[in-house]
């Protein structure tokens, strides 16, 4: 991992925000995002891990209240996160943490090892299952519900012992899960008594060694339980 970066984090942009300087597509790289967003924390996550600080610049948007110029120059599908790049946008968070990892410097977030990669796609793949099945859970039988598929990331945190984490080391699995993985915790623990790591050490281990790593804890914009089921309360529960 490169060395850790304290940065002054840009301002939120909202509706009644200008374009900020320098122009669109001018070489600048520039990742569009929310604090609040976890597909976008994913690429910050990979961006600060590779100490891309500098390299890729921050552009933050009011999540429910994006400037127009963004669907209209930037992104016509209006979503975050994308990244400005080499004259092109390029959009999904998947797609986007691995763009990243391939084509910027700084250490590699994919092991070598063939049979790590291959896992890394199968937990790729199930990812939209899980933030699918979690979130769905909140309107109805949330144990019941949500249970496998926190079942199924304990059974995956055990298949490599050389590590704490899905492939062993830190790799761009743990980011792709992490910022839903975490937050679903604490608003199960915050709004529904429902504590995802009891009987699942391995699951209960992986997200107590990511809070302890600076990277993720950067990007970490609700710190507070019961702050973050306030703000996600009326999205999933309506």
């Amino acid at each position: 991992m490169a060395s850790v970066v304290y940065e002054n984090l840009p301002p939120v942009l909202d509706s009644k925000s200008e374009q900020p300087p320098p122009p669109l597509f001018d070489g600048t790289t520039r990742l569009y995002m929310a604090y609040t967003c976890p597909f976008a924390q994913r690429v910050w996550i990979t961006r600060n891990y590779k100490g891309l600080q500098d390299e890729i610049k921050l552009v933050a948007f009011d999540l429910q209240d994006k400037p127009a110029w963004y669907k209209e120059k930037v992104y016509p599908s209006n979503k975050v996160p994308s990244l400005e790049h080499n004259g092109k946008i390029i959009g999904e968070s998947l797609d986007l943490i691995n763009y990243v990892d391939s084509n910027f410097e700084g250490p590699s977030l994919l092991p070598d090892d063939p049979e790590k990669r291959k896992f890394a796609e199968e937990l790729f793949s199930y990812s939209d299952t899980f933030i699918k099945d979690v979130s769905t859970s909140f309107k109805g039988d949330t144990a019941k519900e949500a249970g496998p598929a926190f079942d199924f990331l304990e059974k995956a945190l055990d298949k490599f012992d050389d590590g704490p984490f899905f492939l062993g080391q830190f790799s761009l699995v743990d980011i792709a899960y992490i910022p839903f993985v975490d937050g679903y915790h604490m608003i199960l623990s915050e709004g529904f008594k429902y504590d995802a790591t009891v009987g699942r050490p391995k699951l209960a281990a992986w997200i107590e060694e990511l809070n302890k790593m600076d990277v993720y804890k950067q990007t970490k914009y609700f710190k507070d339980p019961k702050q973050l089921f306030e703000y996600y309360k009326i999205p999933f529960l309506q």
